[in-house]
């Protein structure tokens, strides 16, 4: 069971949301439910990629160690190729 909230929206976002369940046969409270839980889903993804790239940066400047983007990018380029290359080795 879930709590009730409130949200104000003004008109034209109301019958732009009555349209659009009418046309997908849902009620207006399933397309708000299903909107935010895909907006905090992506929300959360995003907060994560940013505490890893705030580790990846902590990790850098205290041991050095990191690939330059040629490296990288001629490691990802060379991906399904005959010739596939190693991962690059981090160094200083």
């Amino acid at each position: 069971m879930g709590t009730a909230v409130a949200v104000k929206i003004d008109t034209e976002t109301k019958d732009r949301m009555k349209r659009l369940a009418t046309a997908k046969r849902r009620s207006t409270h399933w397309l708000m439910k299903e909107a935010i839980g895909q907006y905090i889903e992506r929300e959360e993804k995003r907060e994560s990629f940013r505490q890893d790239a705030l580790k990846a940066w902590d990790e850098y400047q205290a041991t050095g160690l990191h690939v330059t983007a040629e490296e990288a990018d001629a490691w990802l380029a060379s991906w399904g190729n005959e010739n596939e290359l190693p991962v690059p080795v981090c160094h200083k």
